[in-house]
């Protein structure tokens, strides 16, 4: 019974896994963790403590809804990158960027990092509202960096098995900064105290959107999922809405939930986030992000 079990939950991991991952997650998986050669991180770095554990599905949902409130970022996102026709594409490839550039060598970090900046370069475009855009444009990165890290670090604190002190919460900042600066962003935040500073400074440039709106409303209520797993998946997604700025709310066209609706967010989550560790293996941070 006991290696039924253990097969089955093996099973059920390894599919998560390369839903998350893609179908080239479990070679992709090794070449990024078997490669030898210098990383960027050590294997004590909070970094990888942050982008190895299973509050990642957490954060990850919370930081597309906030990323989504800008609209250069929204435009951007929403005609190049397909991710209303192929989901989990987009998902595979922006787990495998976080995988290689936060546990793989430094030659393979730099050249997924050359890659993206290369893409970048091809994207533009003009907002509904007549604004033009670029993806390489620095400010632009520095906004999805902003959302991404503090949505990581929040979930992370909140649902991680080993949450960050504030020590480890300065230093997965800092760390994580350096790959912004890769890609090419400006005044990355390399503090907590200068990551809450730049999200208030990216208020201003914030707003309401069709697009934001219709991304919230794929992302909650019309999931790329199949049925029967729908009810987990409500899980992260109320676990993603709880956390997410009260300011946040009425821009995307939700309500805010009270003291009843924050406390079972944060117990969906805890529960999410424990079936998802037990699935994957709890002390295997390969199995998270790629």
């Amino acid at each position: 019974m006991v290696h039924s079990l253990a097969t089955m939950r093996d099973r059920a991991g390894t599919a998560l896994f390369l839903r998350v991952a893609g179908p080239d997650g479990l070679a992709s998986r090794e070449r990024i963790h078997g490669t030898p050669g210098p990383r960027w991180f050590g294997p004590d770095a909070a970094i990888r403590q942050v982008h190895g554990d299973a509050s990642m599905f957490v954060g990850g949902m919370r930081a597309l809804l906030l990323q989504s409130l800008h609209p250069a970022a929204m435009a951007a996102v929403g005609a190049h990158s397909g991710y209303l026709g192929d989901p989990w594409g987009r998902l595979a490839r922006t787990s495998t960027f976080l995988a290689v550039t936060t546990f793989g060598t430094i030659d393979d970090a730099t050249a997924a990092i050359d890659r993206v900046r290369r893409v970048h370069e091809r994207i533009r475009g003009v907002t509904p509202e007549g604004i033009e855009y670029a993806a390489g444009d620095p400010t632009l990165l520095r906004w999805v960096h902003v959302a991404e890290v503090d949505s990581f670090l929040r979930a992370h604190r909140v649902y991680g098995q080993h949450p960050l002190d504030a020590a480890g919460a300065d230093e997965y900042v800092a760390e994580a900064s350096r790959v912004a600066v890769a890609l090419g962003a400006e005044r990355v935040p390399e503090s907590v105290a200068e990551l809450a500073k730049a999200l208030d400074e990216f208020r201003p440039a914030l707003a309401a959107s069709t697009a934001a709106r219709e991304a919230a409303d794929f992302l909650l209520h019309e999931p790329p999922v199949a049925r029967p797993l729908r009810p987990a998946y409500s899980l992260l997604a109320r676990a993603a809405v709880a956390s997410m700025p009260p300011w946040t709310f009425e821009l995307l066209g939700l309500d805010r939930p009270g003291a009843t609706g924050l406390a079972y967010g944060r117990a969906a989550g805890a529960v999410a986030t424990r079936s998802i560790r037990w699935l994957l293996g709890a002390n295997d941070a390969s199995r998270v992000t790629g």
